[in-house]
């Protein structure tokens, strides 16, 4: 039996988009759920969710569409907080 694959797509609600103390909150949260999870902006490559350089790396800004994928058990729970964390303005 493989494992479930979830998919979600959210904007990115910080002013600042996934920079600085958004991106470090994202990350900590996506290697908290002990899931293989990545990001991505539009139809870019994902890259791994769970690294900082590769995060900001994205250059996603505010407003951005990004897709965020999890594999294994719990993903869809993970996903769904993670949506949240993005769609959150942590700069407010």
């Amino acid at each position: 039996m493989s494992n479930p694959t979830a998919t979600r797509t959210a904007v990115v609600a910080s002013r600042v988009g996934l920079h600085a103390r958004p991106a470090s909150l994202f990350v900590q949260a996506a290697a908290a759920t002990g899931l293989p999870v990545t990001i991505a902006v539009g139809d870019g490559d994902a890259v791994d969710a769970r690294s900082i350089l590769m995060v900001m790396g994205l250059g996603a800004q505010h407003g951005d569409q990004v897709t965020l994928t999890a594999e294994g058990e719990g993903a869809e729970a993970a996903l769904d907080q993670l949506v949240t964390l993005v769609e959150t303005d942590h700069d407010a």
